[in-house]
């Protein structure tokens, strides 16, 4: 089962400074429905990642991340993570940090499997601004 949200752990070493995204590189990897990630998600895991045609296993590395304050709310933007040539099926995804030994930042859930053949699969993250980024502090 994938439950989205912001991982417990990420929300600890935020405040404890372990996460830098202005140096740290961070990637996301897409898993199957049978994977089992949630909030006490700690660290990247290759248990149930897809496999298939145009994805390559531990994911992408997330592009432009850019660390953001607008209206009082600081927030991180990246670029939609896409992948060309598809052919998978993926339920949901999990953003970590390779620099910091891999340590979890959040689980996306999309709803249901969505499946690729031969196509390209895009994340259409939410919109880069204080009110719906993914990652933000209000």
């Amino acid at each position: 089962m994938i439950t989205a949200g912001l991982t417990d752990s990420f929300k600890q070493q935020l405040l404890l400074g372990v996460h830098d995204f202005a140096t740290d590189t961070f990637k996301i990897a897409l898993y199957t429905s049978s994977a089992i990630l949630n909030p006490t998600t700690t660290v990247y895991t290759s248990t149930n990642e897809v496999s298939g045609t145009g994805y390559t296993a531990t994911g992408l590395i997330l592009t432009n991340v850019t660390v953001n304050l607008s209206q009082g709310i600081a927030y991180v933007s990246f670029t939609n993570p896409e992948w060309l040539g598809a052919t998978f099926a993926t339920r949901g995804a999990l953003i970590y940090n390779v620099t910091k030994s891999n340590k979890s930042v959040g689980v996306l859930n999309f709803g249901v499997d969505q499946t690729m053949l031969g196509q390209s699969f895009t994340i259409q993250l939410p919109t880069n601004d204080p009110e719906n980024a993914l990652i933000r502090i209000t």
